[in-house]
């Protein structure tokens, strides 16, 4: 399972659109062979934070969908800390 997870900072006044031009690519990402969960997400404390994660069933599903993803322009973010992780096991939280 790989794991996509993190934020980016853009100006608070852009935030939402940000995140609304991206609700197609979010779309399109959920109904692709092999993600399990992706959201892109306003962040309800920082008014410029974009919070993004996403779950994909392995890499070569990750990559597949990276070849056809094409996200919208939106310019560029002011701050980006996402990373990639690979989880090798998973269970119930309780």
């Amino acid at each position: 399972m790989i794991i996509i997870a993190g934020h980016e900072l853009v100006d608070a006044d852009q935030r939402d659109a940000v995140v609304a031009a991206f609700r197609g690519l979010v779309t399109r990402a959920r109904a692709s062979d092999g993600c399990i969960h992706m959201a892109m997400t306003a962040d309800s404390v920082d008014p410029e934070r974009v919070n993004l994660i996403e779950i994909w069933r392995d890499a070569d599903a990750l990559n597949a969908w990276r070849r056809r993803a094409r996200g919208p322009k939106v310019g560029t973010p002011k701050h980006v800390e996402i990373k990639r992780y690979d989880a090798t096991d998973g269970g119930p939280l309780f």
